[in-house]
């Protein structure tokens, strides 16, 4: 009960950042995330994890040399302990946004990620 609360409670502060950053969700029950493999942070082609994911393990920094990252629209944190701060720039420069382990951005439109996931940082 309580960790359904938190991710709650977690989509609610998303709500809040909507209009500064990446939206967080609690992750539902879709096809596309549950191929994310485990520890790993997914990036989507689609909004809402819809696609093949683009996986990639540890940090990261340049990731717009890979595809999925370089033309995202949605993420997942995979992962199997931590969360992960993802930038808008390489080398962990830019604006940044912490995805909880287990959440999902389900759109980065409107915000600086849309197309422009360029770094990763774990266990933040």
């Amino acid at each position: 009960m309580k960790r359904i609360l938190a991710k709650v409670g977690i989509a609610l502060e998303g709500v809040a950042l909507a209009t500064t950053g990446a939206f967080v969700t609690a992750a539902p029950a879709n096809a596309a995330l549950s191929d994310c493999p485990s520890g790993g942070l997914c990036a989507y082609l689609g909004v809402n994890g819809a696609g093949d994911p683009g996986v990639v393990y540890g940090d990261n920094t340049n990731l717009l040399q890979y595809n999925k990252f370089n033309n995202a629209e949605s993420l997942y944190n995979n992962g199997s302990s931590c969360n992960v701060r993802i930038y808008s720039g390489t080398g962990y420069t830019g604006s940044s946004y912490i995805i909880p382990k287990g959440y999902y951005s389900g759109s980065l439109a409107n915000t600086v990620y849309w197309h422009n996931v360029a770094s990763n940082d774990w266990c933040v």
